[in-house]
Order: structure tokens, then C-alpha cells, then sequence
């Protein structure tokens, strides 16, 4: 990737719906130029798709949880994963390491649901030895915005 691949996937990564001629003017290229350059991003999976981004608490999923996962055995992990990738509440799993084997993060309406969600699923799900779960109670800072380095800067963390 180079620098014209990183301003453009920085754009599209802000604002996703701006239209193709207004991120070709930004980023100096033709309209036909830039959709196959979008096209060759789409093709090497580094731009996976569009999506609106919904706020959960306007469609009525007002708690989020994060729950960490300890598993009986490794033997255990793909049907684990299997069931994550059929439960809709669940929205992020990680494989991580440290004390648990997996971090989840969910979506529910209430407590009940999260309540259903984990003693009537994950928590009864063959090979879960054991969860730990987080209510949210505030969220800072949520985004999906990737913190794009360019190929020319150097790592700046300071705030």
C-alpha cells in the first residue's frame, strides 16, 4: 500500500458515504482512476465492505458487556467459535492470552436478555469452563476509524 491507498482508505474510513468524485478530488485522481484503485483494495480484502453505523442504544441494545471466556480444552475451540459466529449479540470475539482464552463483546436489550444470552448459551455451550463478565456503564470512546500510520511517519502516542 502506498500513500495514495492510505489517504484513501483514511477517507473512506471517515466518511464511507462520500461520493466517488468528491474522494477522487481529494485525493487527486480521476473518478475512473480512483474506483480502481478502490476496486484493488476491495480485491485484497483491505477494504472488507460498507456498512452504516448504528447506534445501539437508538434500535433498543442498551447494555453492553464484555465476557471472558475460559475454555475446558483446546479441543473445544471450534465448536466454541462455531456457536459465537451464530449468535447475533455477540459482536467482537478475540482470542487472547493471559488467564482466558477468549474476550467477547455483546449487545443486549437489558440485563434479562444479557442474563439469557449467558446462562442459557454461552455459559451452557460444551468445553466453557468458565466466564467473567463486565457491564458497561459508560462509554468514552467507540469508533471503527482505524489509526492508519503512513508509510512515511513515525509513531506518535503522546496526548
Amino acid at each position: 500500500m502506498d500513500d495514495l491507498d492510505h489517504a484513501i482508505i483514511g477517507h473512506l474510513g471517515q466518511k464511507g458515504r462520500m461520493t466517488w468524485a468528491d474522494l477522487a478530488q481529494k485525493v487527486g485522481l480521476s473518478a475512473p482512476g480512483l474506483l480502481d484503485r478502490v476496486r484493488r483494495l476491495e480485491d485484497r480484502k483491505i477494504i472488507r465492505g460498507y456498512r452504516a453505523v448504528i447506534d445501539p442504544a437508538a434500535v433498543g441494545l442498551t447494555v453492553t458487556a464484555f465476557v471472558a471466556i475460559s475454555l475446558e480444552k483446546p479441543s473445544h475451540r471450534s465448536g466454541f467459535l462455531r456457536r459465537v459466529r451464530q449468535l447475533p449479540e455477540v459482536q467482537e470475539c478475540h482470542h487472547v492470552t493471559g488467564d482466558d482464552d477468549f474476550f467477547l463483546k455483546l449487545r443486549c436489550q437489558d440485563t434479562q436478555h444479557l442474563d439469557q444470552v449467558l446462562g442459557l448459551g454461552i455459559k451452557s455451550w460444551p468445553g466453557v469452563a468458565r466466564t467473567r463478565t463486565t457491564i458497561v456503564l459508560g462509554t468514552e470512546k467507540e469508533t471503527s476509524e482505524l489509526p492508519l500510520p503512513s508509510p512515511n511517519s513515525e509513531k506518535d502516542v503522546s496526548a
